[in-house]
């Protein structure tokens, strides 16, 4: 598949079993051996891991691997950390965006509300994270001391007047779904540790820039299945925000293709997943997302993928989807096609040199084997460079969310005089 025609992004559908994982491995692959940047966000983990087994000496120091379940080394990742001062509202839109997916039951708009203006002010604070939501709202002198940084007159309007002027009672009642809801995520020790540092170990922007390679295992055994989400969706919107910051580079050919490929991405798509879909091509932002049905996505997502992939790639898929992605193959496949067909047999629906083509069906190569596994060198490079200790960060975080305060001097010990 030519590097062109990527461009306007893949969308791979097909039951378990049915060889979606393989074709993943096999596009990052051809990235490895054609030295492509890119990134993975896996849910599962043996993406992941497969793919570092192919990964050659020679771009071993291109790798971030960043595996949450490596508790003594955490890498540090804040959604809070602002690089770009122009992005400070997207960036507090798409963390609203994504808690907002993840708790979309029990979502309120005076839940909403509040979390925008606690975000907005955080973001004017140096070195932010997650973990100071809870204390913007919960800590008085905290409170005051970050709204001594905020420069927003609409958001400093919010805290000294109409915050201020909450009883009790009522400011108890309005944070405590917000306090819920950011509790469940930051209460887990090993998100804690990466969310909690206010430096991020590795840059995004930096990693599409040079053609690196970011490998994220989200397994949702070892973190569990809300925190992989949480966290993964907050990885796709750095990586948008982050091509999108790419408009500083003038020329459009001067933006190095970056390959980003998303597992089970229903699980990572927030609504402005339509955005990403749409605009990330002049960006330089290559997608090539996958999932099992249709079902898994919401409307406006999968409109998105419907109207905005070149590519479209189905194997087996359930009897519910069948009809509706047989519109996408016609008039050489139907439905019956799409239901029958052998593991690793697939139909798709391509765009060669810029124009889309009759759909045809094909077959997925075997994958080479390995030349030697670099696996462990990869880990331990990431170690390295990329994570801290983690008795160091847990005692960093302590630090910050339990300051001393008024503590009173101790008496000096007298000195002893010189001798006359």
């Amino acid at each position: 598949m030519l590097r062109y025609d990527r461009s306007r992004h893949v969308y791979i559908i097909g039951q378990t079993g049915a060889g979606k994982s393989g074709l993943l491995e096999l596009f990052a692959l051809s990235d490895i051996f054609h030295n492509q940047g890119y990134a993975i966000i896996d849910p599962h983990g043996d993406f992941a891991i497969n793919n570092m087994k192919f990964i050659p000496g020679s771009r071993l120091n291109d790798v971030i691997y960043f595996n949450p379940a490596d508790t003594a080394y955490p890498l540090g990742f804040n959604p809070l950390e602002v690089t770009n001062p122009n992005q400070k509202t997207n960036i507090s839109s798409e963390i609203i965006g994504v808690l907002k997916r993840i708790f979309g039951d029990s979502w309120g708009p005076r839940l909403e509300y509040i979390l925008r203006y606690t975000i907005l002010a955080l973001l004017d604070r140096p070195e932010a994270t997650m973990l100071d939501i809870t204390r913007m709202l919960t800590d008085k002198e905290f409170r005051k001391e970050t709204l001594t940084y905020c420069q927003d007159t609409v958001v400093l309007q919010f805290w000294n007047v109409e915050f201020a002027s909450w009883n009790d009672k009522f400011v108890a009642e309005a944070i405590a779904p917000v306090l819920n809801k950011v509790g469940a995520f930051t209460a887990n020790p090993i998100i804690r540790n990466i969310i909690g540092q206010p430096k991020s170990t590795f840059n995004i922007r930096q990693i599409m820039d040079e053609g690196k390679i970011l490998i994220v295992n989200l397994s949702k055994g070892l973190i569990g299945e809300d925190n992989a989400a949480i966290l993964g969706s907050f990885l796709v919107t750095k990586i948008q925000l982050a091509a999108m910051s790419r408009s500083d580079i003038p020329d459009v050919r001067d933006r190095r293709p970056f390959y980003l490929y998303v597992d089970e991405f229903q699980n990572f798509a927030t609504d402005s997943f339509a955005t990403i879909l749409s605009e990330a091509r002049k960006y330089g932002l290559n997608l090539t997302v996958a999932n099992q049905y249709i079902s898994q996505m919401s409307d406006t997502v999968r409109d998105a993928v419907f109207g905005n992939v070149g590519t479209m790639i189905s194997f087996r898929v359930s009897a519910d989807d069948a009809p509706i992605l047989a519109k996408q193959f016609e008039p050489n496949f139907e439905s019956i096609d799409l239901l029958q067909m052998h593991n690793r047999n697939f139909v798709v629906n391509m765009v060669i040199g810029g124009e889309k083509t009759p759909a045809f069906s094909a077959r997925t190569l075997e994958l080479p084997p390995s030349q030697a596994d670099n696996t462990p060198h990869i880990i331990e490079h990431s170690r390295r460079m990329y994570s801290r200790n983690r008795e160091d960060v847990e005692k960093e975080i302590d630090a910050t969310i339990k300051p001393v305060r008024n503590q009173k001097k101790q008496p000096a010990k007298p000195q002893p005089q010189p001798a006359n």
